[in-house]
């Protein structure tokens, strides 16, 4: 018998890097809205009391970049000037330029489409992609970081909610899986860190979180009498958010993708628009890995895809069943080859990534979400 432990964690919608990515998806969402064909690379900053937005957006329209960015903080729930970070008084510092011709002229006109009728958009850049699905949990995703994604959108609930009155924005959730033969059968370790107001007995802060949230999400057959708890390890967490932490676009890279239990190809998604394949292609491959463990070929599935920069066909795809494939991962590929289309204009027209529909994936994971405009989650019988 095999027995190891996993861990995976999550960050809620205050953590002051996950603000970031919510503000930069509203922002490309906001121009979206306007423009479907916008080429958006947006890039945020945050600290005490200041926004600083970065990077490089051509589109034919105009926002109200100031009313998004303050929209945007106000609803996570940084409104006071107590928390050091306020939407209503914060300043915005704004450096914007457009993309670089040599990017448009690629992705505009992909090197095949020199050899074509058909015009073909290329990839933004080089790189390369990682998609995974296994059977743990109904959402096709590990177990560890469905539950710390739970967890940490419990914990934004019962603020919101007033459940749970004195926790303030900031929070992480962490969750320890014990695995015996690759099989999950309990949980080991709970971690909670959430923000609160001064002077709250931290024996008061546990048990609430412990009442509230934990036992609220966590299936009560995966907990033992040797679960630990491990609430505000610290003993106080009254500084948090941007004022406690610098934050920035694309530093959650693992918490936003399988938890640190697949392969990540190193590039963010939040702020990029579908022509960035680091963003499309990866929901591409999650869906095509879903999809396969969905259709039966295999218990858990790991697809890479990887582009050059102005071409539109990848130049090369990976699969890898870890020993639970029904066929070999030769004949996926072949599979896959005959299923999808993995040409970033394909990928977008097949997923319909040119929508406002960002904002939605930019806290609490990109993938596992079952909602119909998360057209990735979706699954195709192959």
């Amino acid at each position: 018998m095999s027995t190891y432990l996993f861990t995976s964690e999550s960050v809620t919608e205050g953590h002051p890097d996950k603000v970031c990515d919510q503000i930069s998806d509203a922002i490309l969402d906001a121009y979206i809205t306007k423009d479907r064909n916008a080429r958006v690379a947006c890039e945020v900053a945050v600290t005490t009391d200041l926004v600083v937005i970065m990077g490089e957006i051509s589109a034919n329209c105009e926002i109200d970049l100031e009313k998004v960015v303050r929209d945007t903080i106000r609803k996570i729930g940084y409104d006071k000037d107590e928390y050091g970070f306020n939407a209503n008084t914060c300043e915005i510092m704004v450096r914007l330029g457009k993309q670089s011709p040599d990017i448009a002229m690629g992705v505009d006109n992909a090197v095949e489409t020199k050899e074509s009728t058909e015009k073909e958009i290329g990839a933004g850049d080089q790189g390369m992609m990682f998609g995974y699905a296994n059977d743990e949990t109904e959402e096709y995703m590990p177990l560890a970081i469905t539950l710390a994604h739970k967890i940490a959108k419990r914990l934004a609930d019962v603020r919101n909610e007033g459940i749970i009155k004195y926790i303030r924005p900031d929070g992480k959730a962490q969750v320890t899986v014990e695995y015996e033969n690759d099989i999950p059968k309990r949980i080991d370790t709970i971690v909670v860190s959430s923000q609160h107001e001064p002077n709250i007995p931290i024996e008061q802060i546990k048990e609430d979180i412990i009442r509230e949230v934990v036992n609220y999400v966590i299936p009560k057959n995966m907990i033992d009498e040797n679960t630990k708890y491990l609430i505000n390890p610290t003993g106080s967490f009254v500084l948090g958010g941007p004022a406690g932490d610098t934050g920035l676009t694309g530093r959650k890279i693992i918490v936003d993708t399988y938890g640190g239990y697949a392969r990540h190809g190193g590039g963010a998604f939040s702020g990029k628009d579908p022509t960035k394949v680091d963003r499309s292609a990866a929901y591409m491959a999650r869906h095509v890995a879903k999809s396969i463990v969905a259709s039966g070929y295999a218990k858990k599935c790991e697809v890479q895809i990887a582009y050059a920069i102005g071409k539109a066909n990848p130049v090369s795809i990976y699969v890898d069943t870890f020993g639970t494939g029904k066929i070999s991962n030769e004949e996926l590929i072949k599979k896959i080859k005959h299923t999808f289309d993995l040409k970033p204009r394909s990928i977008i027209d097949k997923l319909n990534l040119r929508r406002p529909i960002y904002s939605k994936t930019s806290v609490y994971g990109h993938f596992g979400k079952i909602e119909d405009s998360l057209t990735w989650e979706k699954v195709e019988k192959m």
